[in-house]
């Protein structure tokens, strides 16, 4: 849990045109980030990016307005962080304890090119007590684009760490039904609305036109949204991830979903980078593993 106040606890990282400390909704405590070309917003829960935006664009990330934010509660939109687990486990909470967490802010810097960078830990919890020993780092640096770097470290002296990891990230677009995505031509993955069937992706451009969740395994390239409503291309370039998620709720799921607007399907897309389903990761005592992803944009 957040203690309503712990942002005054985080004054020191404040930089003066860079990082402000605030009372964010639900009086947690979150970060405000300007650079030269950019706006950003950070909640210290789950280190939950819920706001990136360039200058003279429309917000890159989607969030509800709809959204609970409330301690101990999932942020719903932006970027939650999914580890050590993704989707559901019985008698936990989905997709993992990580996003729940009130992440440590260790270190906020100004970087030269006239951006910021901000280093988090994931503090000790008794959610990680049935867990082998591991540290968990987030780096999120914000210039003309969001890059993202989560490092989980097996610090056990000898159990392997077994893991899923993914960046749960929601894009807003002008019109869902405007709206393509590529990349993922041939891919093979597991559709979760038909009960995991394991299909291959046949289309070069992917529409989204009802339900979708589907987890594309062993792919590595980049994924592009291209968005015809806001004339713009979104980038999503990755490196140490092997899975790709897909996910729009439509319209049924939305309604039957209380932290999301009924209308808020036709104005976002789920695209996930990370290690999940048969990618999880086994990592060996002493070794690190890096998920880096990167979001940029560029007018059509």
């Amino acid at each position: 849990m957040i203690a309503p106040t712990s942002h005054e606890n985080h004054r020191q990282f404040e930089l003066p045109g860079r990082i402000t400390v605030l009372e964010g909704n639900g009086e947690l405590p979150k970060l405000e980030l300007t650079t030269d070309w950019s706006t950003a917003e950070i909640y210290l829960q789950g280190a939950h990016i819920t706001d990136f935006q360039k200058r003279g664009e429309e917000p890159l990330l989607f969030t509800s307005r709809c959204s609970r934010f409330l301690a101990g509660q999932p942020i719903r939109g932006g970027v939650p962080v999914i580890f050590p687990w993704f989707g559901s486990r019985e008698g936990e909470p989905a997709h993992g304890f990580a996003r729940l967490a009130a992440w440590r802010l260790q270190e906020a810097t100004a970087i030269p090119e006239g951006g910021v960078s901000l280093r988090f830990s994931l503090p000790e919890a008794p959610a990680r007590a049935t867990w082998p020993e591991f540290s968990a780092n987030y780096i999120i640096t914000v210039t003309d684009r969001l890059a993202i770097e989560l490092i989980i470290t097996n610090l056990s002296p000898g159990q392997p760490l077994i893991f899923e990891n993914c960046l749960h990230t929601y894009f807003n677009v002008g019109d869902i039904n405007a709206t393509t995505i590529r990349g993922l031509q041939g891919v093979g993955y597991l559709d979760k609305t038909q009960q995991f069937a394991q299909k291959t992706e046949a289309n070069e451009a992917i529409r989204i036109t009802e339900e979708t969740d589907r987890i594309y395994l062993n792919t590595t390239t980049a994924v592009e949204i291209v968005d015809e409503k806001l004339r713009r291309r979104i980038q999503v370039n990755k490196r140490g991830s092997a899975s790709t998620v897909v996910w729009n709720p439509w319209s049924a799921k939305a309604q039957a979903m209380p932290d999301f607007c009924n209308e808020d399907y036709l104005t976002m897309v789920c695209v996930e980078s990370g290690n999940v389903a048969e990618n999880k990761l086994s990592l060996p005592p002493g070794r690190s593993a890096v998920l880096q992803v990167e979001y940029s944009s560029t007018a059509l």
